[in-house]
């Protein structure tokens, strides 16, 4: 299990990319958070997505 970098809850069915813009931090989307496009923010550079 991972923990979501946007609602900080660990899940199953997740999704794992690196940033879009510095590909340095590894980000973590849950599948409620992917459906509901909530936004997230990349640690490393302050990219926001949804």
């Amino acid at each position: 299990m991972k923990v979501c970098s946007t609602c900080n809850r660990e899940s199953q069915d997740y999704v794992e990319f690196r940033c879009p813009k510095c590909g340095k931090t590894r980000i973590v989307r849950c599948e409620n958070c992917r459906k509901t496009a909530k936004p997230y923010k990349c640690e490393e550079c302050g990219f926001e997505g949804p």
